[in-house]
């Protein structure tokens, strides 16, 4: 078993325990970025999560975006980079760029 099946099937177990539950994906890199394109975390309605997508300096920002997500129901493309300050308040000082695709999974 992949640590992406690991991610998933995590998933289903907190879906088909009545969690609502979001997927955070890399979608594009850009420079020194801690993670590839297809880093994945899945974050659950009480804040667990499992997975990264940036070696823990933007995880949090990601997880409180994916509340919203699941709340709302629409997906949103995060984008981080040194040149945005929350970048840096995030902790990503590392000289690139990350964008990352949030989406909240079906409810079972």
């Amino acid at each position: 078993m992949t640590p992406d099946d690991d991610l998933l099937m995590k998933a289903a177990q907190w879906a088909d325990a009545g969690k609502h539950v979001a997927l955070a994906t890399v979608v594009q890199t850009w420079g020194s970025s801690p993670r590839p394109v297809g880093s994945q975390l899945v974050i659950n309605e009480d804040s667990d999560f499992e997975g990264s997508v940036s070696g823990g300096c933007i995880e949090g920002a990601v997880v409180t975006e994916a509340l919203d997500v699941m709340q709302s129901g629409e997906s949103k493309l995060l984008e981080f980079g040194v040149s945005d300050a929350m970048a840096w308040e995030v902790g990503l000082a590392c000289g690139g760029e990350v964008k990352v695709f949030v989406e909240k999974l079906e409810d079972r």
